[in-house]
Order: C-alpha cells, then sequence, then structure tokens
C-alpha cells in the first residue's frame, strides 16, 4: 500500500505542477510571468481549500460544462483537419524502426491514462453497489481519453499552423530533430568559446551582449531559432488554443480565429487550473488514507475547522509549488509524471487480481491479471527507459519505505482505542448520559458551541419542560474516505467539549439531554436531517461571525439552514459571546418558517 500510494502521490504532484504550469500557457501570458502566477495559484487554491469551501467544486463544474461545449464545438470545425491528418498517417515508421523502439515510443503515450487514475481513486465515494457506479464515470473518462485524444491529435497534424516554413500537415520529421539539427548548424558557426558552453539536446540562450559582435547571418539563424522554438511551444504547450484558432480561421475567417481561440484559451487555462485544485486535494486524501493506516504520522489525519487534513494540505501546496520552482519545462516534469501514475495502477491492478478476499468472478480476476502484466510491462520498460523518472519516484518510494521503517522502529502508535475511561472529563459525561426520549415532550436541537449558547439552550428546554438535543457535525472534506477513516468523538477534544458542556448543564438542571456526533462534508444537510427526524420544533444556531466575503466563499450555513427549514420550525440565532439572559418560560427570539 505504501508503494502504491506513495506512486500516486507523485503523479498527483506532478499532475498539479504540469497543469499550472500548462494553463498559464493557454491563457498566453509573458513567459516571465508563468512562474510566479503560477505559485501564486496553487497558493491561492491551497488557501481556497483550507476554508473547505463549496465554491471550489462548484467552479469546477461550471468549467467542466464550459470546456465540454467548447470542445463540442471545437469537434465540429476541426472535422476537415482531422480528415487531412487522417491522410498523414502512414506505416514507414514500423518498416524503418524496430519493433522494441516502436514499443518503446507507445510506452510513451501512456500520458494518455492521466485522468483515470483519479477516478479510480474516487470509487470509495461512489454510491452502491461500486461496481455500478464506477462504470458510469470509468467508462465516460475512457471514451473522453480515446476519442477526444484520436480526434484532436489528428486534427493537430492536419493544420496548416506553420512551423518553420512548414505546415504541421506537410511535416514528416518531429520538430524535435528539426531543432536539434538548427542549434547544431547554429553552434558550428559561433565562436568556440561560445559552442563548447551550448548543447543541441537544449534551447540554446545566448544573451545580448554576446551576440552583438556576432555576423549578421548567425544573427538571423539565432532569432530564425527563436521563432522556431516558440512555434513549437505554441502547439505543443497549448494544442487545443491553436486548433481551436486554426479550425475557426479556416471556416469563419481570422477575427473569428482569433475569438475563439481566445476563448478556448482561456477555458482550457481554467479547467487546467480545476485540474490543479483536484490533484492538490487528492494528494490531501492520500495523505489523509496513509495516516488512518499509520503509515504517515498522525499529524495527517487532524482537521481544522473546516473538516480538512490541514497538515495534508500545506504539503501538498509545498511539494508542487518546489518542483515547479526548480523546473518548470512541461517536457521533463512529464517525464517525472509518467512513472507514477503507470505503477500506481500497475499496483493497483495487480494487488486487485491477487487478492483473493475480493469477491471477483473468474473472467474479472484473469482479465485484471492480463491487463496488469501488460501495464506492468509498461511500467518496466517506462522505468528502464525514462531513468530521470525512474530516480523521481524511486526517491519518493524510498522516503516512504524509509518513514515507515523508522516509525516501526519507534513502536507501536497510541491511537487512543485503548484509553482506560477516565474518572472526569468531557467524554466520561457523554458516557453517563441517559437518554430518554419522551415523545409527548417538545424537542429542541442545539447546534451551536459556547457555554453561553448551552446555557441558553438548557434554560430555554428546562422552561418548556422539553428534551434537548445536540448535534456536533464534523465537517470533513476528504476526497476518498474509506470506512473506519472517519473521526470518532473519542479522538475529538472539541466535539467532547462542546456536547460534554451541554450534557454537564442539562444534567445539573434535570433536562432529558440526547447528544447527537456525526461526520459529514455537509453541516447543512446534517444539521436539517437530525432536526427534522427527531421532530424538534425549535433550532437554535450561532450568527456567523464570518465575513460577508468569506461566507459567499465557504457558504452561509446559517442562511442555507434557515432556507431549507420546513415550516413550523423556529430557528433562534444568537451570538456565542452573548451572555444568557433568564427569559420567562416560552419566550424566544427567532423566526418561524
Amino acid at each position: 500500500s505504501v508503494v502504491g500510494s506513495t506512486l500516486l502521490l507523485s503523479g498527483y504532484i506532478m499532475t498539479a505542477a504540469i497543469s499550472v504550469i500548462e494553463a498559464y500557457h493557454y491563457f498566453h501570458v509573458p513567459e516571465h510571468l508563468v512562474l510566479p502566477l503560477a505559485v501564486i495559484s496553487i497558493v491561492l487554491i491551497g488557501g481556497v481549500n483550507w476554508l473547505g469551501a463549496k465554491s471550489a467544486g462548484k467552479f469546477a463544474l461550471i468549467i467542466a460544462m464550459v470546456a465540454l461545449g467548447v470542445s463540442a464545438v471545437m469537434a465540429i470545425l476541426a472535422i476537415p483537419a482531422f480528415m487531412e491528418g487522417v491522410g498523414t498517417i502512414s506505416l514507414d515508421y514500423f518498416r524503418e524502426n524496430s519493433a522494441g523502439s516502436a514499443w518503446v515510443n507507445f510506452t510513451k503515450i501512456c500520458l494518455a491514462l492521466a485522468g483515470v487514475e483519479a477516478v479510480a481513486n474516487m470509487t470509495g465515494m461512489m454510491k452502491q453497489p461500486v461496481s455500478k457506479e464506477a462504470k458510469k464515470t470509468i467508462w465516460p473518462v475512457s471514451i473522453e481519453v480515446v476519442g477526444l485524444n484520436l480526434l484532436f491529435g489528428l486534427a493537430l497534424a492536419g493544420l496548416t499552423f506553420s512551423v518553420a516554413g512548414t505546415s504541421l500537415k506537410d511535416l514528416h520529421k518531429p520538430d524535435e530533430h528539426r531543432l536539434q539539427e538548427s542549434r547544431q548548424h547554429l553552434i558550428e558557426s559561433l565562436p568556440a568559446e561560445f559552442a563548447s558552453k551550448l548543447s543541441a539536446e537544449s534551447p540554446l540562450t545566448i544573451s545580448e551582449e554576446d551576440l552583438a559582435p556576432l555576423p549578421p547571418e548567425v544573427l538571423e539563424a539565432y532569432h530564425h531559432l527563436e521563432e522556431h522554438e516558440e512555434s513549437v511551444e505554441q502547439y505543443t504547450n497549448a494544442s487545443m488554443r491553436v486548433i481551436a484558432h486554426e479550425t475557426a480561421t479556416d471556416r469563419f475567417g481570422e477575427g473569428f480565429g482569433v475569438v475563439f481561440g481566445n476563448v478556448a484559451g482561456i477555458t482550457f487555462g481554467l479547467l487546467l487550473l480545476s485540474a490543479t485544485n483536484t490533484a492538490i486535494m487528492a494528494m490531501v486524501s492520500v495523505f489523509f488514507a496513509m495516516g488512518q493506516d499509520k503509515e504517515l504520522p498522525k499529524g495527517f489525519t487532524k482537521l481544522n475547522y473546516s473538516g480538512v487534513p490541514w497538515v495534508g494540505l500545506i504539503v501538498s501546496v509545498i511539494i508542487p509549488a518546489l518542483v515547479i520552482l526548480i523546473e518548470q519545462d512541461v517536457t521533463v516534469l512529464a517525464s517525472l509524471y509518467v512513472l507514477g501514475v503507470t505503477g500506481a495502477i500497475t499496483v493497483t491492478v495487480l494487488s486487485s487480481a491477487y487478492n483473493k478476499e475480493l469477491e471477483l468472478s473468474k473472467p474479472v480476476r484473469i482479465g485484471l491479471w492480463i491487463l496488469g502484466l501488460f501495464l506492468f510491462s509498461i511500467t518496466l520498460t517506462i522505468g528502464i527507459t525514462q531513468p530521470i523518472s525512474t530516480a523521481f519516484s524511486g526517491t519518493l518510494v524510498a522516503l516512504a519505505l524509509g518513514l515507515r521503517t523508522i516509525r516501526s522502529a519507534a513502536g507501536p502508535v497510541d491511537t487512543g482505542e485503548a484509553m482506560e475511561t477516565p474518572s472526569t472529563g468531557w467524554l466520561a459525561i457523554l458516557k453517563q448520559a441517559k437518554i430518554e426520549i419522551d415523545p409527548a415532550k417538545p424537542k429542541i436541537m442545539l447546534a451551536a458551541r459556547g457555554r453561553y449558547q448551552s446555557e441558553f439552550a438548557v434554560d430555554t428546554a428546562k422552561r418548556r419542560d422539553a428534551t434537548l438535543f445536540a448535534v456536533f457535525v464534523r465537517p470533513i472534506r476528504v476526497m476518498d474516505l474509506r470506512p473506519g477513516q472517519a473521526p470518532r468523538i473519542e479522538t475529538d477534544d472539541a466535539a467532547q467539549e462542546a456536547l460534554g458542556t451541554t450534557a454537564l448543564l442539562a444534567k445539573e438542571h434535570g433536562v432529558p439531554f440526547v447528544p447527537i456526533y456525526v461526520t459529514s462534508q455537509s453541516i447543512v444537510d446534517e444539521i436539517l436531517d437530525y432536526t427534522v427526524t427527531y421532530g424538534c420544533d425549535t433550532l437554535i444556531m450561532g450568527k456567523s461571525r464570518r465575513s460577508r466575503f468569506s461566507r459567499k466563499l465557504e457558504g452561509d450555513v446559517v442562511g442555507e439552514i434557515g432556507r431549507g427549514l420546513p415550516e413550523g420550525i423556529t430557528l433562534i440565532t444568537r451570538a456565542a459571546d452573548a451572555p444568557h439572559a433568564i427569559m420567562p418560560a416560552g419566550m424566544g427570539s427567532g423566526q418561524t418558517k
């Protein structure tokens, strides 16, 4: 599990890094601004998720729908280019190269698997039966990956987009080779003191000061090389923008092509930022799961007030930010990414095939073995042919296994499960609470923390001779929460204090009390559900102390509950720092729906 999780993490790290860099390529911002804007974006995404903002999910859904619409229009416009691209297909490669070379190049396209591992990692969130629900997600993703990659890949090959005087549809030699030849030719024409420091394998960077004394023909060759590299970067780093611009221009003219190209660039740029957000939260989910499995320190399971594992979130923001500070070349980042993705999928598939406890039919298990071995051969090939990716993923796995070994050597970790019940303390008070619900009595629900709120609720229940319920919703926003990983009240100090305070006051004043502890991704749904289920006629909540902007970003819990509360239930909101004032029995302040 450590190896699979770590490989998955390496894939997510590179996904976040690649996506945020590519986003600004699609936005067509100046190259010198890409890095600072990318780092700022990662930090802002982390900040939004720290707040547990629902708006991030809504934004992702909106962008996905817009991108789907833009892709559909592009697919229609790209049909002529697609047909031209089909005409460029040639089997000469297989006659000119060995089967081994063809296999190695085939393994390089495994980047197209991107997205499948994220969907597979979310099966724990799907409705039962997962085997049925997963098909509704995995098949569309698979069709999208294969179908749209084929369509737009061939359309790109059929474009008239010019690169160093040659259109893409007339290009029969990879630009990587053309660039190396141009660089080598330029290096040979440079003075020896310059040439010795340059390599045809990477872009050439020569200062204006060094260029000044060079002959005009060398300067012209250098500027021609720069234009060539810029054109290659356009169609490799922002291919969908180029396809949108070129196909729209061919059909409706240059003006429409520019507009549609910009629309596509902005849309897919935002989609890539959304992918960055997804990758960061997927990392948080993996860190949380490894913390729950005691493969990482317990701190990775700690939740902030919004229900987000905050240690994992901070780490998930820092790592990709450091990666892009070190390297911004998408080609290099992609080489670091590929082994993590294929390795994680391979480990998962082979583990599922081997695990006899999984209820799988014989044909399915055989299919998993065949698929797993095929993926293993791809992973092995990548590991041998791409040493940079192997070194990166191998280092992460070694660090994870080393940390696991150190933690194991330190002795067992006290998880709190064997903790003796204290003679005093909030947990003991909660366990001593005797739950009695008289159906004839009124029922009041308290969904607020603090002593003043508890005193008010207990006093109100006492004066009305009502049963008091108190609900504590521990929000948890993890993408894939497996059974047994949810927080428990035995380890939730804040919940013990909040519910224990109310329990103690209720016991002192003879008020029947029912504590409720629940973990959920939706505070609003849980409070409404328990209030209605237990037939409460009054709901007591605290007034929000957050700013209007914060409420818009995270969601206004009190406002949403007020709008969703059924008729006949009184909603009382009061400030948490307002001392309780004894009121005549039966009086209260609030609104009735």
